[in-house]
């Protein structure tokens, strides 16, 4: 029987509830560039980044570049869809950006060849109805690209303050595709279609080790056993998780199908938007819904998550908590968003109510303001498509900027 509200016992509970658990096994799981729905979400960036590169030799602002692109893939076929505004570009520059994007990825068999394969191309220019929201106009400053919520989230798990499940599962894969290219040793007789899954136990609320690790990656000659694939993968997976984390209690699960030599969108159609999970936290952090990829940054599903990203990294790494996590919510035509709400996980040195007025006075969290803050009108999109679009290194040419912690000197100054 449940007690009624208001009684010890029911005091009791919520306190419980509201106490983290110390002691838990959390797992998260990844894919490599080549799976189905990255090819789409690298297919889709490349043209997001095509429009900034080719507008800007054509001397468009890129303030008014606009796409939504979806790519679909299947056996020996690509379909390219959605709305355009910007540079004057041609279908046949988008199919050779396609056809390059699903060669560098290393596409080149019979069910599925960058070469061989069917493109078909459906981009139209925007709808009018959506622009007059989304444009500037007189005194209307530029509005969100849709209604939605965005999360952010930052713990100190990781050096890149990342939740340890996905940072590791998407390091496996991304040590196992730079070796597979590099066209040396046995990880050449790996294909390009990969998935990781990794089971990490917690204990005191920190991870502590691998009890799970399940790989499962196509591979070119059919006589490989799943025994023969493991001894390939193995060194790399030690490689790098952290050194004691993996034990001979740590159960392994490498190919356990048996057999996977076809692969990529020849094995399952790929579509555009459908690994958020894998492109932001493993599930450790909430998702507001909207995919990333083929989209430009007037769309608040990738900028605000960016943004939300940014601060709640900034926030971990000023000290003030050792996890947060940040909602971001936006109307269309809108450009203020709605409201921003902060919960650092009884984690924090600062009053949550106060730090949602400061992260919003020290940024802009309109879609302009984040475009200009993290300078996001360039061709740096295709580079997030695999391997998670958070915990990365920002880079010279402007990738990854949402993940630098450069607002820490003025968060801790506006607090003090």
């Amino acid at each position: 029987m449940v007690p009624p509200l208001g009684g010890s016992t029911s005091i009791t509970c919520l306190l419980e509830l509201s106490v983290p658990r110390e002691t838990f096994l959390f797992t998260s799981e990844s894919v490599s560039e080549g799976h189905p729905d990255k090819v789409c979400d690298r297919i889709s960036d490349e043209v997001v980044d095509l429009f900034f590169r080719e507008g800007e030799k054509a001397g468009v602002d890129p303030y008014q570049t606009r796409v939504a692109c979806e790519t679909l893939a299947t056996t020996n076929f690509v379909v390219i869809a959605g709305e355009v505004r910007g540079a004057p570009i041609k279908p046949e520059q988008i199919e050779e950006t396609a056809r390059q994007a699903v060669k560098d990825i290393g596409y080149e068999q019979e069910g599925f060849h960058w070469k061989h394969a069917d493109v078909n191309i459906r981009l139209h220019a925007q709808s009018a109805d959506i622009a007059q929201g989304v444009d500037a106009a007189g005194n209307k400053d530029e509005g969100a690209g849709d209604q939605g919520i965005m999360f952010g989230y930052a713990c100190r798990e990781t050096p890149e303050l990342m939740p340890a499940p996905i940072y590791y599962a998407h390091k496996i894969l991304e040590l196992l595709a730079t070796e597979r290219k590099s066209g040396k040793g046995e990880a050449a007789k790996l294909g390009p279609d990969a998935k990781s899954q990794v089971t990490i136990k917690y204990e005191h609320g920190k991870p502590v080790g691998a009890t799970q690790i399940v790989l499962s990656t196509q591979h070119l000659d059919e006589n490989l056993s799943s025994l023969d694939v493991r001894s390939i993968v193995e060194p790399y997976i030690r490689k790098t998780l952290p050194e004691g984390w993996i034990s001979d209690a740590t159960v392994w699960h490498v190919n356990p199908t048996g057999k996977f030599v076809i692969g990529g969108p020849d094995g399952d159609c790929g579509l555009t938007g459908r690994k958020i999970i894998v492109d932001t936290y493993g599930g450790a952090a909430p998702h507001g819904g909207g995919a990333f990829s083929g989209k430009d940054p007037t769309k608040v599903d990738r900028s605000a998550a960016y943004a939300a990203r940014y601060l709640a990294k900034n926030v971990v790494a000023a000290g003030l908590a050792d996890r947060c996590t940040i909602q971001l919510s936006y109307a269309i035509g809108v450009a203020e968003p709605l409201s921003i709400y902060v919960n650092l996980h009884e984690t924090g040195n600062v009053a949550e109510d106060k730090l949602e007025t400061v992260l919003g006075r020290i940024m802009r969290l309109s879609p302009r303001g984040i475009r200009e803050h993290l300078q996001l009108n360039r061709p740096i999109y295709a580079r997030t498509s695999a391997y998670g679009h958070f915990g990365r290194i920002p880079d010279a040419e402007g990738g990854f900027s949402w993940e630098k912690t450069d607002l820490v000197k003025e968060l801790t100054s506006a607090l003090a």
